[in-house]
């Protein structure tokens, strides 16, 4: 007992000022990134490990520097992986026409006061998804295993030193390598994609195709999520344009050029039917959640009394989170802003007769369903890992469930015709969910990361806080750049020629018109669900047959309802990655191999997201879809070939180096 005593006020560095401003400045970089580069490939990444590079490289040089101290700085910026999912649902307010732009106190609210409510929800959770579980949290523990190889002070050797700089390294070529192949493709020497559509049979036959993203950064995604992930996001592709698409567009029997009929049959049909399997998907994790979520309450409150008892001081330094009475605390703060925006909406969207009671509903469907989602996404953090955490699958649930609230409770006493106010509020409420799921989600893989480092999981906490706000701070003005440079797909009068996808928030906003104005085709949504059922089935026939093979029904109804151009590049690296993986575990020091190839990836993802942003503000001032061309539409064929042949060699290049260094 004295010695737990001790180990808890031994004095050290750990949420220093020094840490909190690195950390929010990574965070403010990170976060643009992550914004681009999700509404582009409907994908975000966790910035855990390259934050922690870049902070042992950046406080190597102080000597009072700690292990402890950069898990802070990696906690920090790790809001910029996670709060940035908001880009799921906010831009289906600009595409349903209810926004022009996005305005900055309403943007920031909805992710400011969403992500500290997530942070709050993550310490009960922590005890039954990380302490009592066995839960393999990848990102958490190779997060720690770098920080230990890395971090100054008396944790740090020589060799560990030396492999920090080249983890740097690797970021940085990573970064670079990315960063330069996105400029070029902006010019237009290299093509962004290599892209083919096709007809069976005739000019009203079915159709279908596929488009390869020449994009670094999907590459390293798939590094990232693992050979099995991928494989499952490329069963899916297979299922939509091997069977979705051509069966469809094959009913329709429509005529025209390919690539439109296959763009339109996936984006009104098919997306739907991955909206099946993913919600088929959520509501398993959800069921399989029951009893560690309870468990970890229990946990919480046992921890509770000890304090009350004056016995806080005999918890284990990793057991410290802040006190469950400060927690219901924050969440009633949390409560009042909530209802504010709430109310707010209700007025300017033309409810204002029913505001009591969308206030009351919104409040607690938001924090009733901000919960379970939490719950069931932190699950998945723990099990294949934030950056493929399900949450933009599962938002499929809130906005159904909050539209078909809205339907019974509220559309029975509207005049005809003002149903679109209630399709923006139920994106408000679902944004609002998915604010506090995506903070929560990404808490426990850090808090993960803090439990092998021997960090305060209070201390950790309050440094989320301070990321969720810088963050929510950097989100709306992103925002508003990118939707007046590119502009989403969907978006009524717009005229650009390559809008932003933004996959997932055209597909919320359709299902919340769907559900509201009552034109949605649920027969595809069950087809979705029956494929659900069946991958849930083959899931568990191959975890009992193998202890590495597994088939995610999440990511296959990801690979459903993401284009292709999102889903295919992913596969490649993920079998890119696993080849890797395989080589270096023939190595000397395969662990530091693996770790240098993520890193690697890690940097690709990073670098292409920044200078995505860079590129959406001169698109933006220039008003020009390509202000920086210098080549025309009469080389796109040589630029497919010269692009392809250069990603290629880029690929092998980066990775023969990461091999190179790790010897």
């Amino acid at each position: 007992m004295a010695n737990q005593h001790a180990a808890a006020a031994e004095p050290r560095s750990e949420l220093t000022w020094r840490g909190i401003v690195l950390g929010v400045v990574i965070t403010v970089l990170f976060t643009a990134a992550n914004v681009f580069f999700g509404l582009k490939a409907g994908l975000t990444f966790a910035t855990s490990i390259p934050a922690a590079v870049i902070s042992m490289a950046l406080l190597r040089g102080f000597k009072d520097s700690t292990i402890q101290e950069n898990n802070i700085v990696q906690t920090v910026a790790s809001a910029a992986g996670t709060l940035s999912s908001i880009i799921f649902v906010l831009p289906g307010l600009v595409m349903i026409g209810w926004w022009s732009g996005f305005p900055f106190w309403e943007t920031f609210l909805i992710c400011a006061v969403g992500g500290v409510l997530g942070v709050a929800y993550s310490i009960p959770l922590r005890r039954a998804l990380v302490t009592g579980s066995d839960l393999p949290y990848p990102e958490g523990v190779a997060c720690a295993e770098v920080l230990k190889v890395g971090s100054p002070g008396e944790n740090a050797t020589a060799q560990g030193l030396e492999e920090s700089r080249v983890g740097l390294l690797a970021v940085i070529w990573g970064a670079v390598s990315a960063a330069t192949f996105a400029l070029i493709v902006a010019t237009r020497v290299f093509a962004s994609d290599v892209a083919q559509y096709f007809r069976f049979g005739g000019d009203k036959g079915p159709v279908s195709g596929f488009d390869f993203n020449l994009s670094m950064a999907l590459f390293g995604v798939g590094h990232l999520v693992g050979l099995w992930v991928g494989i499952a996001m490329g069963l899916g592709a297979l299922i939509g344009w091997i069977w979705g698409v051509p069966h469809y567009s094959a009913l329709a029997a429509v005529a025209g050029d390919a690539a439109q009929v296959a763009a339109a049959t996936w984006s009104k049909q098919v997306r739907f039917v991955g909206a099946g399997t993913i919600a088929v998907a959520a509501i398993w994790t959800l069921l399989k959640l029951v009893t560690p979520v309870v468990s970890g309450l229990r946990s919480a409150m046992a921890a509770s009394r000890l304090r009350k008892a004056g016995q806080g001081a005999t918890l284990p330094r990793t057991e410290q989170d802040i006190p469950i009475g400060t927690v219901g605390l924050i969440m009633l703060a949390c409560f009042v802003p909530m209802a504010l925006l709430l109310g707010y909406f209700s007025h300017e969207s033309g409810l204002g007769q029913f505001t009591a009671s969308l206030v009351i509903g919104g409040l607690i469907y938001s924090v009733v369903m901000g919960f379970i989602i939490s719950a069931v996404c932190g699950y998945m953090a723990g099990l294949i890992g934030s950056s493929n955490s399900p949450v933009s699958g599962i938002g499929i649930l809130v906005v159904i469930g909050a539209s078909v609230l809205l339907v019974f409770g509220i559309k029975p006493f509207l005049e005809p015709g003002a149903e679109k106010g209630l399709v923006a509020f139920a994106l408000l409420v679902t944004a609002m969910v998915f604010s506090i799921a995506t903070i929560a989600n990404n808490n426990l893989q850090d808090l993960k990361t803090g439990q092998l480092v021997d960090a305060t999981p209070s201390k950790q906490q309050w440094a989320l806080v301070i990321g969720v706000i810088a963050g929510a701070a950097i989100i709306p003005p992103v925002l508003d750049l990118l939707n007046q440079a590119y502009g989403f797909a969907g978006t009524p009068g717009s005229t650009r020629e390559h809008p932003l996808p933004a996959p997932q928030a055209g597909l919320i906003s359709a299902l919340a018109q769907g559900v509201i104005q009552n034109n949605i085709d649920w027969s595809l949504i069950t087809i979705g669900a029956a494929i659900g059922a069946v991958l849930i089935v083959l899931d568990m026939a191959l975890r009992r047959s193998s202890s590495d093979a597994h088939c995610s029904p999440l990511a296959v109804g990801l690979g459903i309802y993401l284009p292709t151009s999102a889903t295919l590049m992913v596969v490649v690296g993920a079998i890119a990655g696993a080849y890797f993986d395989k080589r270096a575990e023939r190595s000397a020091k395969p662990e530091s191999r693996k770790q240098l190839g993520v890193l690697l990836a890690s940097g690709m993802i990073v670098g292409e997201g920044l200078i995505g942003v860079a590129i959406a503000a001169i698109v933006a001032f220039s008003g020009k879809d390509f202000p920086l061309a210098i080549v025309g539409d009469e080389f796109a064929t040589a630029s497919v070939w010269i692009g392809g042949i250069v990603f290629v060699a880029a690929m092998f290049s980066l990775y023969y180096w990461a091999e190179r260094r790790s010897r």
